[in-house]
């Protein structure tokens, strides 16, 4: 049976701690996404996700009717995404000009050709073992419309003329989600889009690991995610369309809202024990990169 995405709603008050949060699950979400509208104090938080059916107070939602025991919510409507990771090894001797010049023609590549929902991009900070210095993110509504994309003469142009002459190797990995059907979820539109960190996690599964494992942790990676819940604007996890032909078989995408948020969550004794127990024994490879995401200015090329 599939399993899809699900939705719970609860007030921004509510933080989750848990110090048990690895269960051995038999089933893995394949499409899992959440989404956090932060809002000021006393506004009300919508969130994303499937865990934490043990509450009250929350409304869940499947396309599959039933997903973990739990009925679906006729009321939260889903809509699939592609989201598109792309990874860049810059040239050590790039300049600051030059950088910029290309995260321009990337950023704005996206007021020139029709199906990208979202962007954000940023050099990455800290190292990495692939070397990879800069990362932009892109969302689009349908996987045919990624298919245009990659044949697109435009964006074709961009990456041999702003891109090929400031870099020296490159990465790309989609992978299916699915969101609420609402413009700011959607779009990652509005003032809780408009700063933060984003973290981008690569999981490339080991041949030789049993699927059943690869599974659980996955499922591992959701249930942290919904218990830290309130450090999250908005979180997609999936496998790559590729799959076993790609350099990565899974990838999740997270948006913090700061920098405190995401150093919270990645510097927590759950994460750290849920990356060393779980990811890292079914991964061939595993990377974990993040880049600050400022407001955009109002100067456009």
């Amino acid at each position: 049976m599939q399993i899809h995405a699900q939705t719970i709603s609860f007030p921004p008050f509510v933080r989750f701690f848990s110090s048990r949060f690895l269960p051995t699950t038999p089933f893995l979400l394949p499409r899992f996404s959440f989404n956090n509208s932060h809002r000021r104090k006393y506004r009300a938080v919508h969130v994303s996700g499937w865990w934490a059916k043990r509450r009250n107070h929350f409304s869940i939602s499947s396309q599959s009717g039933f997903t973990n025991g739990v009925p679906d919510n006729p009321h939260v409507n889903k809509r699939k995404i592609v989201e598109h990771i792309f990874l860049l090894k810059a040239n050590v001797d790039i300049t600051n000009a030059e950088e910029q010049d290309m995260l321009d023609y990337l950023y704005t590549s996206q007021y020139h050709m029709s199906g990208i929902l979202s962007i954000s991009l940023g050099r990455l900070e800290g190292e990495n073992e692939e070397k990879f210095t800069h990362a932009i993110f892109m969302r689009f509504q349908k996987k045919e419309e990624i298919a245009k994309f990659y044949n697109s003469e435009f964006y074709s142009r961009i990456l041999k003329d702003h891109v090929a002459p400031f870099s020296y190797g490159s990465v790309c990995v989609d992978f299916e989600s699915e969101v609420d059907d609402d413009i700011i979820p959607l779009f990652r539109r509005g003032e809780d889009f408009n700063y933060g960190v984003e973290c981008i996690l690569l999981i490339s599964g080991s041949e030789t690991v049993r699927e059943e494992s690869i599974q659980d942790a996955l499922t591992s990676l959701q249930i942290l995610i919904s218990h830290y819940s309130s450090f999250i604007v908005q979180a997609t996890i999936g496998t790559c369309i590729d799959g076993n032909k790609g350099e990565y078989s899974h990838a999740a995408i997270i948006r913090f809202p700061s920098r405190e948020d995401f150093v919270f969550f990645k510097e927590s004794l759950e994460f750290k024990n849920m990356w060393n127990l779980k990811i890292n024994p079914i991964a061939k490879k595993a990377l974990m990169l993040h880049y600050s995401v400022d407001p955009v200015g109002t100067e456009l090329m």
